[in-house]
């Protein structure tokens, strides 16, 4: 006799939504530190304070690291991840410098499109058309937001489609990595890959920070990190089908953030183009749970 996958019960589900707002609420603190130092220090320099501080919270994960060993592909690969998501970051932080926080946070729903489109070429997953109509979707959602013609394009909104890619290509590789080593020495070897590689670029335009600004960035490393942890509470507590459109509430809090503390104006074409992008991301997202639940074989009794 066989017998379905068990739902989740009504109280994980609640839980995994709360533990999802809970995670906004941190990368929503991250943008709003990241903005309050502005361009105080160049966008390199900052995104290697924020991931050398961040150091602190690998101690945990150094008896993982001596435990593993290594080759060279795996060695190869963790390093090209690091310079990407290094490049990434500085990007993102070069665009809060340039656009408002809403625009960010937006744009950045753009990231699991572009894994998709990366898993298909690159590691030969199958495209439906379903899944190829809501792509075109999130891609009608990013129109919405920059309006080519109707108004300029700022270097920040091409700073955020790069980022969007190049967060993309780092969690393929951390996808294909994930395999082979545990999450935790997948998530050390990035705290460490990202601030090497950001070195080189952070002392080509050094400028000496003041306690303040190692201050805030500190505490945008202890966000970032409490973010990462929730969202991992999250998916353990209910499936990601429920806890993907609470995301929602991050441009949400975005767009009141930066109207209330930053004067910055409520622009209803990017909501618009940030809900597109967001249901065809739920929407994508849903359909890879339902495809995954029919390749499991169900469990005998």
């Amino acid at each position: 006799m066989e017998t379905r996958a068990a739902l989740p019960s009504p109280r994980s589900t609640t839980a995994g939504i709360l533990w999802m707002v809970l995670t906004g609420l941190n990368f929503v603190a991250v943008t709003a530190l990241v903005k309050l130092l502005g361009g105080a220090l160049p966008a390199a320099e900052s995104a290697f304070l924020r991931y050398l501080l961040g150091l602190v919270f690998l101690l945990p994960m150094i008896p993982a690291l001596r435990r593993t060993r290594l080759d060279r592909r795996a060695l190869s690969l963790f390093a090209l991840r690091g310079l990407v998501h290094g490049l990434g970051v500085i990007l993102w932080f070069y665009a809060m410098t340039q656009i408002p926080i809403a625009e960010v946070t937006a744009m950045n729903y753009l990231s699991p499109v572009w894994v998709t489109l990366g898993a298909a070429l690159f590691l030969g997953e199958r495209l439906a058309l379903r899944r190829l109509l809501a792509i075109a979707a999130a891609f009608m959602g990013a129109l919405l937001i920059l309006r080519p013609g109707f108004r300029e394009i700022s270097p920040g909104h091409i700073a955020m489609l790069g980022t969007a890619m190049l967060f993309a290509a780092s969690y393929l590789i951390a996808k294909r990595m994930s395999g082979q080593v545990s999450p935790a020495v997948v998530v050390a070897a990035l705290s460490l890959t990202v601030p090497l590689a950001l070195a080189p670029f952070a002392l080509a335009q050094w400028v000496p920070p003041n306690m303040g600004q190692i201050a805030l960035l500190f505490l945008v490393a202890v966000f970032a990190t409490a973010g990462h942890f929730t969202m991992t509470l999250a998916f353990r507590a209910a499936p990601i089908t429920v806890t993907q459109p609470v995301t929602f509430l991050q441009l949400v809090w975005a767009t009141a953030l930066g109207a209330l503390f930053f004067a910055e104006p409520v622009d209803g074409w990017v909501i618009a183009g940030g809900s597109l992008i967001l249901a065809a991301v739920s929407f994508i997202t849903w359909r890879e749970a339902m495809l995954k639940r029919q390749a499991t074989p169900p469990s005998p009794l």
